[in-house]
């Protein structure tokens, strides 16, 4: 899995790209097929940098997420839960069909006529 950060309109702090990266890398649990996270932050306006996450994986769409806040980080954290969020309904619409039981089976119906043959 590749981890991208790119910042536009200015450069990003000694510490904040690698606990972007930290952070982007820990979407990994949610969902196993993930190819590459691209973060890219834009400081264009400094009081409120937004920050975009765009998560490519095998088979789908990409899951794209965006905020601003006052800090990089503070945007960092709520722009995860949204593309958390994501994967989770990606994961579910893939695996979850998987779960259900059978839905047009009615037991009922095969009960009595085993009561009638008797």
């Amino acid at each position: 899995m590749q981890v991208s950060v790119s910042a536009r309109h200015g450069s990003l702090q000694p510490g904040d790209q690698q606990l972007i990266v930290e952070k982007a890398e820990k979407l990994r649990r949610l969902y196993d097929r993930i190819n590459a996270i691209e973060v890219t932050v834009d400081l264009e306006n400094l009081d409120k940098p937004s920050l975009e996450i765009r998560v490519s994986a095998e088979k789908t769409d990409d899951s794209i997420s965006t905020a601003e806040a006052s800090t990089v980080i503070a945007a960092l954290d709520s722009a995860i839960p949204k593309v958390e969020q994501q994967l989770r309904r990606l994961k579910e619409k893939k695996t979850g069909h998987r779960t259900a039981k059978p839905k047009h089976i009615d037991t009922s119906i095969a009960v009595e006529e085993e009561e009638e043959e008797t």
